[in-house]
């Protein structure tokens, strides 16, 4: 069984947010699954195996935390895709059947992956109470993301705020499903980048996530309503960082980004 670890949403290796990605012939039982997982350690590990001919999708593809299955994962989506292309497993775009539906992952000749997404509905609530304190910042807008998301997602007043949070992540499991995304405006586009943002999700056993794909599903729709334009392109401002370029289609978002295998061995247990 051959393991890849992947960075996604970079050019570069030790950047974006690093995946595992395993290809199979057929899913071993859950238990298996989320025992790779929780040994691999990243935010997510991939597992995908191919599904017969003729049908609405090419692949099955699941995603693991080191705690728990999630409904949705852009990065390792990303590194999927990039894995079964340059191995030569896929050629062209990939349909994979999963909890959020059919998503599509299409390459591009300059090396880019995009992928097609479900857009996330954005719900404008009431800042929780403790919210403010558990972040280290007071939210402006505050909106619920829908379910196959999950999370808070908090304008704050500056982009320097986003750089600044210190967290208490223990305290901000309470407010949502999976956790928080922390956004503001580029303080200067002329820098590449539109927003910034930031992702905790303590709930999946993640303190900060690098690079998230499924954050932006409900970022590009947020900015680009305040932006007055689409596409964008999102700074993930992670210690390891990473950039999404988002362009929202009515109910799909398309996410592009780039991929690196780093590591590539055998799984022997």
């Amino acid at each position: 069984m051959r393991i890849r670890i992947v960075d996604a949403f970079t050019d570069r290796p030790f950047a974006g947010n690093p995946a595992g990605v395993l290809v199979l012939d057929a899913f071993p039982d859950d238990n298996r699954l989320q025992s790779i997982a929780l040994e691999v350690n990243h935010a997510e590990t991939a597992f995908a195996h191919p599904l017969p001919e003729g049908g609405e999708a090419d692949w099955a593809l699941r995603w693991f935390t080191p705690v728990a299955e999630v409904d949705m994962c852009g990065h390792a989506t990303l590194a999927t895709a990039h894995v079964l292309h340059t191995t030569g497993a896929h050629q062209g775009p990939v349909r994979f059947a999963t909890r959020s539906g059919v998503l599509v992952a299409t390459p591009a000749g300059d090396g880019s992956i995009t992928l097609d997404f479900p857009t996330a509905p954005l719900t404008r609530v009431e800042v929780p109470a403790g919210v403010a304190e558990a972040l280290g910042a007071q939210p402006l807008d505050c909106h619920d993301t829908g379910p196959h998301v999950g999370d808070l997602l908090v304008e704050l007043a500056d982009e320097t705020t986003v750089h600044a949070l210190r967290p208490d992540h223990k305290a901000l499991a309470a407010y949502s499903r999976r956790g928080i995304i922390a956004t503001a405006r580029a303080e200067n586009p002329e820098l590449g980048y539109d927003f910034v943002s930031r992702c905790f999700f303590p709930n999946f056993g993640i303190d900060e996530d690098p690079v998230t794909g499924s954050a932006h599903t409900a970022l590009a729709p947020y900015w680009s309503e305040r932006l007055g334009r689409t596409p964008l392109t999102g700074l993930q401002a992670s210690p390891r960082s990473g950039r999404v370029r988002t362009d929202v289609r009515g109910d799909r978002t398309l996410l592009t980004g780039r991929a690196v295998t780093v590591i590539e061995g055998e799984l022997l247990a």
